[in-house]
């Protein structure tokens, strides 16, 4: 027996495609992206088109060499790592453009032991194992304001570099604070770290994927 849709009810767009295209013209008509980087553009529509948060550009801190680095890293390979399994499941794979390993160590048996004998998190925990996977690669923190805490520490203490960083960790304790560690690790550190976060509060794995998704191909 053919299935057959219920009788319209409400006046809506059908088209996913008209759908696609409207939402990120109404972005840019409602927010305001004059203090994006001009390459960055695209990143931050997708984060505002993952959120429906129009007032997120004014919170949004961009790295001048956050996309060329990013996608550099990508294009030449480099895997991206990831806090959260719900980031890792965002990215679209089609987009990525030398098939990279999207990597979430958080499942690993080897997780909680570290996390109870360290006295921290389990997503800060997964982070260390990383190992020389992190150097060149690109990170994305949706979740965990302690794996953005420990990855900042990691590197202060020489560990490996990544390309890039994608630092949205969501929440009220700790997650303010961890954006605001990456905000001022080059003027803490000396160390020049390319980087997106946003300030405050908000934060997610969706905020976090869609940044990667626009950061992994120039087309819209």
């Amino acid at each position: 027996m053919p299935l057959t849709p219920p009788p319209r009810r409400y006046a809506y767009e059908g088209s996913g495609a008209a759908i696609y295209v409207d939402s990120f013209a109404t972005i840019r008509a409602e927010a305001d992206l004059s203090a994006i980087p001009a390459d960055a553009e695209k990143v931050a529509v997708r984060m505002i088109h993952g959120t429906g948060q129009t007032d997120l550009a004014a919170d949004l801190v961009v790295h001048p060499g956050l996309v060329a680095a990013a996608r550099g890293a990508l294009q030449a390979g480099a895997p991206i790592l990831t806090d959260a399994h719900m980031v890792a499941s965002g990215v679209t794979r089609t987009r990525l453009p030398a098939d990279n390993e999207v990597v979430c160590l958080l499942r690993d048996p080897r997780v909680p032991d570290l996390a109870r004998t360290w006295g921290t998190t389990r997503s800060a925990a997964a982070v260390s194992l990383w190992g020389d996977r992190l150097d060149g690669a690109v990170v994305a923190v949706g979740n965990a304001p302690t794996a953005l805490f420990h990855l900042l520490e990691l590197i202060a203490d020489g560990g490996p570099r990544p390309a890039a960083v994608v630092g949205v960790p969501v929440g009220f304790i700790g997650a303010a604070e961890s954006k605001e560690a990456l905000e001022g690790f080059a003027a803490e550190t000396g160390i020049d770290l390319p980087f997106v976060t946003v300030r405050g509060r908000r934060g997610g794995s969706a905020m976090a994927a869609s940044a990667l998704n626009a950061l992994a191909q120039e087309a819209e």
